[in-house]
């Protein structure tokens, strides 16, 4: 099996376990879960713990030996030589008050970069999946970013952090900064499933800060196959633990810093 090949198989693999995790959740979605509160707003349910210990365990069968970083138990380094990264429920508010708009995450990378990984959205039924040089692919059809050039013409999307006190004019200055000068902005609710819908062209613009690896993983890769940029807000490098994302089609991304830039 060639590097390809190989890449390929752990897609596949990650798409197979999502779905797996993915009837978790929609089984349990309409039934009660037990909330905690990891932080003032940042909610974790049993039904993270029970996805993300099915993912682990799906994992170590398929991949033994290979190290593992969940969300909710944490382990190895996002940057070791190989490590799958998982967010087992991406968007647990929106579970908790059971918004259909949620996803599980799964992601390989090497030293930081994702090579393979797919996103699943159980109520839809939507996997997304991608492998580096492979593609980005949904429900077995090929998906790219949008040609969209003009920003008026431009949906962009973005996401707020649990604990908002120390950015909150500037995050309120962005959002001032981007309405008016795109066709609308929406804030729903999974970061995977932002990234994911940039890279099917359905938005044109996403940003957020306070990222963790396991948010972001998947969907940095799919992007980059789909042919969107992904950097940070000086225009530089993002890394999957670099706390904030700016990722667009690629045309826009020049008007897309500025427009992030201006309450910086």
């Amino acid at each position: 099996m060639n590097i390809q090949d190989g890449y390929r198989f752990r897609a596949m693999m990650a798409g197979r376990i999502a779905l797996l995790a993915g009837k978790l959740l929609r089984r349990n979605f309409e039934g009660t879960s037990r909330i905690e509160f990891k932080g003032t707003t940042d909610l974790v349910t049993e039904t993270d713990y029970a996805s993300e210990a099915l993912v682990r365990d799906e994992l170590a069968r398929a991949f033994p030996g290979e190290q593992f970083m969940g969300e909710e138990g944490g382990g190895a380094a996002f940057d070791a030589d190989l490590v799958w990264i998982a967010d087992p429920l991406d968007g647990t508010t929106n579970f908790a008050h059971r918004i259909p708009h949620f996803s599980v995450s799964i992601a390989c990378c090497e030293r930081g970069e994702p090579v393979a990984g797919a996103v699943y959205q159980p109520i839809n039924d939507d996997l997304f999946y991608g492998w580096k040089g492979g593609g980005a692919w949904r429900n077995g059809k090929r998906i790219h970013v949008s040609t969209q050039s003009d920003p008026m013409k431009a949906l962009a999307v973005t996401g707020f952090p649990y604990d908002p006190t120390n950015c909150l004019d500037a995050l309120v200055g962005r959002v001032r900064s981007v309405i008016p000068r795109t066709q609308g902005l929406r804030r729903l609710g999974s970061a995977a499933m932002d990234l994911c819908y940039i890279a099917a062209g359905l938005f044109d613009i996403y940003w957020e800060t306070t990222l963790k690896p396991w948010d972001v993983a998947a969907g940095f890769l799919l992007i980059r196959e789909a042919g969107g940029t992904i950097t940070n807000y000086s225009g530089g490098p993002a890394p999957l633990n670099g706390g904030e994302m700016l990722a667009t089609n690629t045309l826009l991304h020049p008007i897309a810093l500025q427009m992030i830039q201006y309450h910086s």
